[in-house]
């Protein structure tokens, strides 16, 4: 089954051509990290100094945001990760895997050996196009299903058909999220509050549900939690509870899911540089400083967290289940 199979009626024809265009300049240096391997030692960064620092532009995005518009664009390992076969012959599917940290961990995991299926919402089309190219010039398997995790019918449908598009599955990504800031619990809406728990919560659920029917042993399930789990900030309410709520989700699950073989972890990630933040996930006065209070004094980049993925998802961490890995540059827990 190829991935045209799941292609939305509404395709962003218009954004086809930019978006070649965007892919063409990254073609060569991604194949080329892709499949050149390099002997020589790399040179030592700071880390402080590695990628952009606040302060930032101001800029904003209607829900759900693209990374091509961002300024600066996210760095998701487009030319920098290279793989080592650690995922050979896997088949992976990620949520939210368009853009900010999907975007990385698809092109990781493409580069380290597995097919990918990627969901995202239909107006992300031209983020997803451009990692749908990245997979398979890693000489991968790409599969995209647009659609919106908040149906549990969808949800279903998009573990049965990654499943077979991929002819199996024995990775699940749950990614994907909605963030969204507000001064007061009064600002909150029975409809955004339903809106946050329906895709963080309620997706996550339905999908891990349909997965685990069909997942075989040695298949691992990495679940994206949040610093905020353990420390909520004050604009973020309903979401930093649905991360918590992630965060336990995982160790529960990796109990149940033991005797099955199958191993479940989550990741924390702290302020990160993706589409989240300019499409409504903060204020603008926050925007401009992202990550400024982090000891990094910048926020992280998607393709320095993919590592983290790559690590959970690898047979090597046969003996981690039930952990929450952080990557918060400095700050925060776990």
């Amino acid at each position: 089954m190829d991935s045209s199979d799941f292609k939305p009626s509404r395709r962003l024809v218009l954004q086809g051509a930019a978006m070649t265009a965007a892919v063409g300049l990254v073609a060569p240096l991604a194949a080329q990290a892709a499949t050149v391997p390099s002997d020589a030692p790399k040179p030592l960064r700071n880390p402080q100094l590695s990628y952009p620092k606040p302060p930032f532009a101001e800029q904003s995005q209607p829900w759900p945001g693209l990374a091509g518009k961002m300024d600066p664009r996210p760095d998701h390992g487009e030319s920098s990760y290279q793989g080592s076969q650690q995922l050979a012959g896997r088949r992976a599917l990620i949520t939210g895997g368009d853009s900010g940290i999907g975007r990385a961990v698809a092109i990781a995991f493409a580069r380290e050996g597995a097919d990918v299926a990627i969901n995202y919402l239909p107006d992300e089309e031209a983020d997803a196009q451009e990692v749908a190219q990245l997979i398979r010039q890693a000489g991968r398997k790409a599969v995209t299903i647009p659609g919106d995790i908040r149906s549990a019918e969808f949800c279903r449908r998009l573990v049965k058909d990654a499943a077979q598009a991929l002819g199996g599955l024995d990775i699940l990504v749950n990614n994907a999220g909605r963030q969204h800031s507000y001064d007061s619990i009064l600002d909150i809406s029975d409809e955004h509050f339903d809106w946050t728990l329906k895709t963080n919560l309620y997706a996550l659920f339905w999908i891990t549900k349909a997965a685990v029917a069909v997942m075989p042993e040695g298949s691992a399930i990495i679940n994206t939690a949040s610093v905020n789990a353990y420390d909520p900030s004050e604009n973020l309410l309903d979401y930093a509870m649905t991360k918590a709520g992630i965060a336990n989700f995982s160790k529960g699950l990796a109990k149940q899911l033991a005797d099955k073989g199958i191993r479940v972890n989550a990741v924390a990630p702290g302020p990160f540089w993706t589409p989240l933040q300019v499409s409504g996930g903060q204020t603008m006065a926050k925007l401009k400083q992202f990550g400024s209070d982090t000891p990094m004094k910048r926020p992280g980049q998607p393709a320095e967290i993919a590592p983290v993925y790559v690590q959970l998802a690898s047979p090597k961490s046969s003996y981690v289940t039930g952990q929450v890995y952080g990557a918060s540059g400095g700050k925060g827990q776990p």
